[in-house]
């Protein structure tokens, strides 16, 4: 079965030696919605920027060590797939602020195509396409940085959004957001048909949204099965730092 991400005894240690991933193996399947929850310093983040190259850095001169195997969309991550697995997963970071750095949010938007390489027809297309998936149609002409939070979340997912990807891999994507901003970015969430990975916090989220939860701790993926499931056993959760919601 072609999975969209498959990690095979993924291991990572920082230059200090600190093991942040300890034989990782997961395997999701196209179309599948799952958390990644745990306490700090699990190794979520971590994980995630493995999926599409971030770590380990390509050009990395800091004496990282790691060993296994990353394949995402059937391409092994490394120097040579870079490109392709880049345009493949569309990674939003915990900061929008991280990703919104251009005069507009049209110019936000269109970053990925252009790099890519689209004529301006299909570079406005995308990007009229990813702002209405994200419902900030009309916002095209605004500067980033004077948006809401809840705003600036929604402009950061459509970043990854124009560039089409396959798999959409967010990092504590309600952090900072009121409640009305948080269901509006839930509602987004479950409406987008594609494979979708979620490090979070929080479980109410989890609870709502992603079938499958996945949790780590120390390292290691500890318990991987239904939400439901998952939810009901309060040892495990109080076990791995985590809180059933109410």
């Amino acid at each position: 079965m072609h999975h969209s991400i498959e990690i095979e005894h993924l291991s990572f240690s920082y230059p200090d030696g600190h093991p942040a991933l300890r034989d990782v193996s997961l395997h999701i399947a196209p179309g599948e919605k799952v958390a990644l929850v745990g306490p700090n310093g699990a190794g979520k983040s971590t994980f995630l920027l493995h999926l599409n190259g971030i770590l380990p850095a390509p050009a990395a001169k800091l004496p990282v060590t790691g060993q296994g195997q990353v394949t995402v969309c059937g391409l092994p991550v490394g120097q040579k797939t870079l490109g392709r697995v880049r345009a493949a997963v569309g990674l939003v970071f915990q900061n929008p602020d991280d990703q919104l750095f251009s005069p507009t949010v049209f110019d936000d938007v269109a970053f990925g195509p252009l790099y890519q390489g689209l004529d301006r027809a299909d570079v406005e297309r995308r990007v009229t396409s990813a702002l209405a998936a994200v419902r900030m149609d009309g916002y095209a002409r605004r500067v980033s940085h004077h948006l809401s939070a809840g705003e600036k979340k929604r402009i950061a997912i459509a970043t990854v959004l124009s560039m089409e990807p396959e798999i959409l891999a967010l990092d504590e994507p309600t952090a900072g957001l009121d409640p009305r901003a948080r269901r509006a970015l839930i509602n987004l969430l479950r409406d987008l048909p594609m494979t979708m990975l979620v490090s979070t916090h929080d479980l109410a989220l989890v609870r709502d949204l992603l079938p499958r939860m996945v949790i780590m701790d120390e390292g290691k993926i500890v318990a991987d099965g239904p939400t439901d499931g998952l939810m009901k056993d309060g040892e495990l959760l109080e076990a791995h730092g985590l809180e059933r919601p109410a």
